[in-house]
């Protein structure tokens, strides 16, 4: 019925909190001479990437081609898929349909996820990936030179370099994997121009280390020389902020924009049991993280276990929410959290937005 409260869990957008954020972000990339291009898997919104473009982007980082398909129906027309994909005839056919429709670049870290896009006679531009330390995909740094000739010669347009320092995601590692960023995107940039291969594109980035941000390593290069740190930053989480980034010390409690609106449904064992589990909320939590996630009014509160329906917090200090009250739960990693969900619910009451890429991860 009209006037009714809106059945909890949902997404509860702050605009005003994200706004701060998004212009925070530019006025700092912006400051150390970066280019920004926002990973856009965290809010899988058209609105939201279009603000992120208004406020100064270069263009869209994502990470599979069906979200650049709807951020190009967005109104993006710059997109990077910072992913090494393998792409099939169908994969191949909308990556040719996607590139009459915006620029578009690839991310490559082998020579048969090369051959396998010439073979489909599509050759996006490319970025060579490689590890600066998380261990998941890219080259060795020093071997990006080899991999950029053997792309250029199949016919690629080979922009530059990227990488993800996701060891950043520690409460004592975030500065030292922004040096670590730089000084492998430094060596790759190198190995390129040793084989006469420009690399216009040093990109990395998380929201971690963000701050770190080094455009020279070891107080040599500059951008744009081919031998600095970063030219190009990618970070995502930012936008929003969740309870990941609050222990890390990127953000406060206050300043994160996304909850999700849960109701308390049980007082059972002297704890609050919220209608909220994992199927909102997500279930991550890094091994140093204090809980499944936090309570923004309640800053001692921590969600200690997880069912599907279910989130066990121990409220700390304080009386307990009453039973059928409302808390806003801060996640702790709302990339997963808002691919879990339809809408946004505007926080000022003006109506919702829709999580357009919700679910495109093909």
């Amino acid at each position: 019925m009209p006037g009714e409260p809106r059945p909890t869990p949902y997404l509860r957008l702050d605009v005003t909190k994200a706004s701060a954020a998004i212009e925070g972000m530019a006025a700092h990339a912006r400051s150390r001479g970066l280019a920004l291009r926002p990973h856009a898997k965290t809010h899988k919104s058209a609105r939201l990437g279009r603000m992120q473009l208004e406020a100064g982007a270069v263009g869209l980082t994502v990470a599979t081609v069906g979200e650049a398909e709807v951020f190009a129906d967005g109104g993006c027309d710059d997109l990077f898929i910072a992913y090494p994909l393998w792409v099939d005839p169908a994969k191949a056919r909308r990556l040719a349909a996607l590139q009459d429709r915006a620029r578009v670049a690839v991310g490559v870290d082998s020579t048969a996820g090369i051959a396998a896009m010439a073979a489909h006679g599509i050759r996006p531009d490319v970025l060579v990936e490689v590890d600066s330390g998380h261990h998941r995909t890219g080259v060795p740094p020093a071997a990006a030179g080899a991999l950029a000739r053997y792309a250029a010669k199949a016919g690629f347009a080979v922009r530059g370099v990227f990488t993800f320092p996701g060891h950043s995601y520690s409460t004592q590692t975030r500065a030292s994997a922004a040096d670590d960023e730089a000084a492998a995107l430094a060596v790759a940039a190198q190995s390129l121009a040793a084989l006469g291969i420009p690399c216009q594109v040093r990109s990395g980035g998380s929201t971690p280390s963000a701050a770190f941000a080094a455009v020279s390593v070891g107080g040599v290069g500059r951008v744009g020389d081919g031998i600095g740190g970063l030219t190009e930053l990618r970070p995502g989480v930012y936008v929003f902020g969740d309870a990941q980034q609050v222990e890390l010390g990127v953000c406060a409690l206050e300043d994160v924009a996304l909850t999700v609106v849960a109701t308390v449904v049980s007082h059972a064992g002297g704890r609050v049991i919220l209608d909220a589990g994992s199927k909102a909320l997500g279930a991550d939590r890094a091994p140093w993280a204090t809980g499944f996630g936090r309570v923004q009014e309640a800053p001692d509160a921590r969600i200690v276990a997880l069912s599907e329906h279910h989130a066990t917090v121990e409220w700390g200090s304080g009386p307990l929410p009453a039973l059928g009250s409302r808390v806003l739960v801060v996640p702790n990693h709302v990339c997963t959290t808002v691919n879990l969900a339809d809408e946004y619910v505007l926080a000022d009451g003006t109506g919702t937005w829709p999580v357009d890429a919700r679910g495109r991860n093909w």
